[in-house]
């Protein structure tokens, strides 16, 4: 059987975050035969702009994001909540993988959401936005796979993420469900 690529990108940038260690974490778990990688260079990618999204103006930066969600089978979100929904970097992420409408790098393609924020709240507003806004980019959201991960400063402390057990086997069953998706969609087609 073929490897099950995961493309995930995180909505902070901060490289000690606890969502980028939550990606790590499911690069971490993911069940044999599946390749999460992490995408790098989000901040590198302009706001998105119709004025540059045209052959010959479209940035590289652009490009290889398109790219690597393109040859991805599915896509894994990871977000932080800022001011009440999605970071700005996620967003626009997001906005340049919905176009051109109707046939982006995000349609079609399996799509499972975690989020995670100190609070208590687990970044749940932040995690509804993304659902909405990667769904009308043509992403086919997991309806029934949702994982917000709140109060983090207390639950990790100083360790890694992928050393809680509990929340290990919680990113892995968000990874193995997609996996799950896609390898559904591959033999759909």
């Amino acid at each position: 059987m073929a490897t099950t690529r995961v493309l995930t990108l995180v909505g902070s940038l901060r490289s000690g975050s606890v969502n980028r260690q939550l990606a790590e974490t499911a690069a971490h778990v993911a069940p044999e035969g599946t390749e999460v990688a992490i995408y790098e260079g989000l901040a590198e990618v302009p706001f998105y702009n119709e004025d540059i999204d045209v052959a010959g103006a479209i940035p590289a930066t652009v490009e290889a994001l398109r790219e690597a969600a393109g040859a991805a089978d599915a896509l894994l979100l990871v977000t932080p909540e800022y001011n009440g929904t999605i970071p700005a970097v996620l967003k626009n992420a997001i906005d340049w993988l919905s176009r051109p409408y109707g046939s982006g790098a995000a349609a079609g393609k399996p799509v499972a959401v975690i989020s995670a924020s100190p609070s208590p709240n687990g970044a749940k507003w932040a995690h509804d936005d993304t659902r909405k806004a990667v769904t009308i980019a043509g992403g086919k959201v997991l309806e029934d796979v949702a994982l917000s991960l709140g109060g983090t400063t207390q639950k990790f402390g100083e360790l890694h993420p992928r050393e809680n057990n509990e929340v290990a086997e919680q990113i892995g069953d968000v990874v193995r469900r997609l996996v799950d998706a896609a390898q559904a969609e591959l033999v759909a087609v």
